[in-house]
């Protein structure tokens, strides 16, 4: 038996249960609303156990954000491994961006409103896993670029920015919407305007 991942199991459980009792605190309070004290409460540990974790509730927020960016980027390439079609490739991150935010209310509404409170926040994100993320979408376009699949004078950085901008509207609209609807069932329609473009088929793009 190895004893020191058995030490360890316990650790990374408190964690955990801590960033998950924090997502659902931010998303119900407010990042600046929410007190740590609130956030042990939903972790069902002593507040002062916080602090044996994460040092303020910023790292708190940075670490969800940091834990769920890396599943992101393990989930993107697991799923395209193997996928040689650069459209069905976009097609699968947009399935899973909007499955994963689609399936856990509290996680969408610390994403899409919490981490953008302060630009310091925003700052301190687009510089970490985010850019892993964006990384991930350009290299699909590039490679369809490399194909002849995707025009070649369009700036793989800049479209891939906007078909991160187009889900993470998506699911800002889904936050805010009265009406009740599966977030990932716009998936399709998300990478089929970014392919096909907003012209008529067989004509080209107006100029």
């Amino acid at each position: 038996m190895n004893i020191h991942s058995v030490a360890a199991a316990p650790v990374l459980d408190k964690r955990s249960a801590i960033l998950e009792a924090a997502t659902a605190t931010f998303a119900k309070r407010g990042f600046f609303g929410a007190q740590v004290a609130d956030i042990a409460r939903g972790a069902g540990i002593a507040a002062g156990t916080v602090y044996l974790y994460f040092r303020s509730k910023d790292e708190i927020l940075a670490s969800i954000f940091d834990r769920t960016m890396e599943e992101a980027i393990a989930e993107g390439r697991a799923a395209l491994a193997g996928v040689k079609d650069p459209v069905e490739r976009l097609r699968r991150i947009a399935r899973l961006h909007l499955t994963r935010l689609g399936r856990d209310r509290n996680l969408a509404v610390v994403f899409q409103v919490e981490l953008r409170q302060t630009t310091k926040f925003m700052e301190q994100f687009s510089t970490t896993g985010l850019r892993g993320y964006l990384s991930l979408i350009q290299l699909t376009i590039e490679d369809g670029q490399a194909s002849g699949a995707f025009r070649k004078a369009i700036n793989a950085r800049t479209a891939a920015k906007l078909f991160f901008g187009a889900l993470d509207e998506m699911a800002t609209n889904w936050i805010l919407s009265r009406r009740r609807y599966a977030l990932a069932g716009q998936a399709d329609e998300v990478v089929d305007i970014l392919v096909g473009g907003l012209g008529s088929p067989g004509k080209g793009p107006a100029r």
